[in-house]
């Protein structure tokens, strides 16, 4: 995917145990090699709509997709997450 670090990304799935769900934006703070050969892992932060960390999760690559300029960034509550279920990152 070609993802730098510090890029922003949207999450594809959501997270349980965390509260966060599909669409969320997280900031990409390191890239982390298959120890086999697989598939590529990147570390995430995830902040709240003031700015304040809330959450660093490991996810897969394919797990998150670049933002576009035809998307438009949203606020919902993050207690909202527990009632969605949704497609689930690993």
């Amino acid at each position: 995917m070609g993802t730098d670090l510090y890029d922003q990304v949207a999450l594809k799935c959501d997270i349980d145990g965390r509260n966060l769900r599909r669409g969320d934006i997280a900031t990409v703070v390191d890239r982390v090699p298959h120890p086999a050969g697989g598939e590529e892992g990147y570390v995430l932060e995830v902040f709240n709509a003031l700015g304040e960390s809330i959450a660093v999760v490991t996810v897969r690559a394919s797990d998150v997709e670049t933002l576009r300029d035809d998307e438009v960034l949203a606020v919902r509550h993050l207690a909202s997450a527990k009632q969605r279920r949704g497609a689930k990152c690993l």
